[in-house]
C-alpha cells in the first residue's frame, strides 16, 4: 500500500512529500498535476476573532503519523485519543478531565519494568448506546463505558482498524484495511457476521469508514465503488462505481474510496481520490448526478450546499440538488488542507502548519484565521452546538466558538 505520511520528519516535509508522492496520483486529469510548494498565506480582512473556550492535551496527539483521529461529542462530555492510547473524556462547557485511560495497559498487566507499547490506535472514537468505540492498527476493537472509561469489551478484526466505526441500532461495524468488515453486538462484542471485499494491489493508505442508516451499512472501496450491506446479515445489496480509472500506470489508475459516505435523508454523497463526487438515491442505487471531483477527506453538507476539500486543498461548495459547482476557494493550494466543517454561516478547514481558516459559507471568501499548534491539523474539525472542537499532531485540543 502506498503510506504517505508515516515517520515523516517535519511537517513542512510532510506538505510536500504528500503532494509528490500522493497528491499527483489522485488528481482528476494529467494536467492537474502539481508538485509545487504549499503556498504561503496572504493577510486576509479578518472579519471577527475566534474565541478559545478550553484548551486541553490528549497524550502525544498523532505525531506524524497517518491518522484520522479526532474528537467526538456525546453525553455532555468530548471524547479524543492518542495514538499511543491515552484516551480522555472532557466536560462539554469547561474542558475539565472527566476520566482517563491508557489503552495500551488497558488490563493492568504491565509492571513497573516494562516498557510501554503504543497501543496504535487509528480508528474512531465513535459514541452509542453510552459507550465509545476505538479501534488500532493490530486490529483491537475497543469498547469503553462512556461515564468512567472501563473496558466493556474488546475484540479482533483481521487488519488496520484505520477509519471510525459505524454504529446504528446496537450494532457497531469494523471496516479494515484488509478488506474484512465485521458487525459487532454493541452491547457485548458477539460478533454477528463478518464479509470480506477485493483489495487492489496498490492504494492508498486510508480506507472508507462505514455509515450506518435505514437499517443498511454504506462503505467505499479501494477499487472505486460503493456499496451497501444489510445491517442485520451483511448480505451485499446494490453497489455503484465512483472512482474511474485513467492512465497507463497501477499508481494512476488508484481510485480509493477513502471519504465516508454521507447520508442525508433518502441520497447517499460519496467522492473517490480520483475520479467523481457522485449522489445516489440511498434505497436502489440509482445514480443522480456525477460531477468530476477528487477528494479523500470528509465531506461537509448544510442547507443545499455540499462542502468538499478536493487533493490540491481546494475547496469547494456544490449544489446537492444537481452537483452545480457555486463558488471555488483555491488560496490553500497544497497545504494538506482537512476536510471541511460547517458552522453557522461559515465552513471552517485546517492545515499542516495548524491553521483554522473561516470560508464564508455563501462566497468562500476566507474572512477569519486562528492557529491552533505549529504540529499541524490532521483531520475535520467536529462541530456541536456551534462550537469547533479540533486537535492538532501533537495532541492540543481546542474548543473554539465563532462569534
Amino acid at each position: 500500500m502506498l503510506i504517505f505520511n508515516q515517520n515523516i520528519f517535519n511537517k513542512k516535509t510532510l506538505a510536500i512529500v504528500l503532494l509528490s508522492l500522493g497528491l499527483a496520483a489522485c488528481s482528476t486529469t494529467e494536467d492537474e498535476v502539481d508538485n509545487t510548494l504549499p503556498v504561503e498565506l496572504v493577510k486576509i480582512n479578518s472579519q471577527f476573532t475566534p474565541k478559545v473556550l478550553w484548551e486541553k492535551s490528549v497524550g502525544d496527539g498523532v505525531d506524524d503519523y497517518f491518522s484520522r483521529i479526532k474528537p467526538i461529542v456525546a453525553y455532555d462530555k468530548v471524547y479524543s485519543t492518542s495514538r499511543n492510547g491515552d484516551t480522555l473524556a472532557f466536560d462539554l462547557e469547561t474542558g475539565k478531565q472527566v476520566w482517563k485511560v491508557d489503552l495500551s495497559n488497558i488490563d493492568n498487566g504491565r509492571s513497573f519494568f516494562d516498557s510501554s507499547k503504543p497501543a496504535l490506535i487509528s480508528g474512531g472514537p465513535v459514541a452509542g448506546i453510552n459507550k465509545i468505540f476505538l479501534g488500532s492498527e493490530n486490529g483491537e476493537v475497543f469498547a469503553l463505558d462512556a461515564e468512567n472509561g472501563s473496558l466493556s469489551w474488546q475484540g479482533k478484526v483481521k487488519g488496520e482498524i484505520i477509519a471510525a466505526p459505524g454504529i446504528d441500532s446496537g450494532i457497531l461495524v469494523v471496516n479494515s484495511a484488509s478488506g474484512i468488515m465485521k458487525a459487532f453486538n454493541a452491547t457485548n462484542g458477539e460478533e454477528l457476521w463478518s464479509i470480506e471485499q477485493d483489495i487492489p494491489a496498490l492504494t492508498l493508505r486510508g480506507i472508507s469508514s462505514p455509515a450506518v442508516a435505514s437499517g443498511g451499512v454504506i462503505v467505499g472501496s479501494a477499487d472505486g465503488s460503493v456499496s451497501v450491506y444489510l445491517l442485520d446479515s451483511g448480505q451485499q445489496g446494490w453497489s455503484a462505481e465512483v472512482g474511474e480509472a485513467t492512465g497507463s500506470t497501477e499508481l494512476e489508475r488508484v481510485i480509493d474510496i477513502d471519504s465516508p459516505p454521507l447520508v442525508f435523508g433518502d441520497k447517499v454523497y460519496i467522492v473517490s481520490a480520483r475520479g467523481n463526487l457522485i449522489a445516489l438515491d440511498l434505497r436502489s442505487g440509482r445514480v443522480l448526478w456525477k460531477r468530476q471531483y477528487s477528494s479523500y477527506r470528509e465531506l461537509a453538507i448544510s442547507g443545499n450546499n455540499i462542502y468538499l476539500t478536493d487533493v490540491k486543498g481546494h475547496v469547494y461548495a456544490i449544489d446537492r440538488l444537481n452537483g452545480l459547482e457555486k463558488w471555488s476557494q483555491l488560496a490553500l493550494t497544497n497545504r494538506n488542507v482537512t476536510g471541511p466543517a460547517a458552522v453557522g454561516n461559515y465552513v471552517v478547514v485546517g492545515d499542516f502548519e495548524g491553521y483554522l481558516h473561516w470560508l464564508d459559507r455563501d462566497t468562500g471568501e476566507i474572512v477569519a484565521r486562528h492557529v491552533v499548534d505549529s504540529s499541524g491539523l490532521h483531520s475535520t474539525p467536529t462541530v456541536a452546538n456551534d462550537v469547533l472542537y479540533v486537535q492538532s499532531r501533537d495532541g492540543d485540543l481546542q474548543a473554539i466558538k465563532t462569534p
